[in-house]
């Protein structure tokens, strides 16, 4: 599976410890962290998948390289469009905080019926509001295991 994580690139210290946290346990969960590839909460996100052996993928808005812990750099050179292949990619999707590209980031999972959850985040309807990093983590990964979108091999055993 592939879980998103969207924040802003400028987010507060207690941000980044949440997102690093969510970073760890995805990759924990095995699961691959898919981001916007830049730096503040997808940075963080990328460093605690990283620290925990993980798998991180950022869909960057340009042709620069993203934050040092992606292990693949997708150079999308379509700016603020580039958050459609985001959530396109994700089985999931975990908002840390956020400013207005974390919204539309929102907006179109939620338009694509991807479930959202969200810590220190936009409160919409349709985002599950999660009380801490962990509790984010474990629906998300739940979320994404039992999405028709989920990429499991034929034959796997169910989640």
């Amino acid at each position: 599976m592939q879980i998103a994580v969207i924040g802003a690139v400028e987010c507060t210290a207690e941000e980044a410890a949440a997102a690093e946290t969510i970073g760890h346990l995805i990759a924990g969960n095995r699961e691959v962290l898919c981001c916007g590839g830049r730096g503040g909460v997808m940075e963080a996100a990328c460093r605690g998948a990283k620290g925990n052996g993980g798998l991180c993928v950022g869909i960057l808005p340009g042709t620069e390289n993203g934050n040092p812990y992606l292990d693949v750099h997708i150079r999308s050179n379509l700016g603020h469009a580039r958050n459609v292949v985001l959530v396109e990619s994700a089985d999931a999707v975990i908002a840390v905080g956020g400013s207005y590209g974390t919204l539309s980031e929102i907006a179109l999972a939620l338009k694509n019926e991807l479930p959202v959850f969200g810590y220190w985040t936009w409160e919409i309807e349709g985002v599950v509001s999660c009380q801490t990093p962990e509790e984010a983590v474990l629906m998300a990964v739940r979320a994404a295991r039992l999405s028709p979108r989920s990429r499991s091999p034929p034959g796997a055993p169910a989640p």
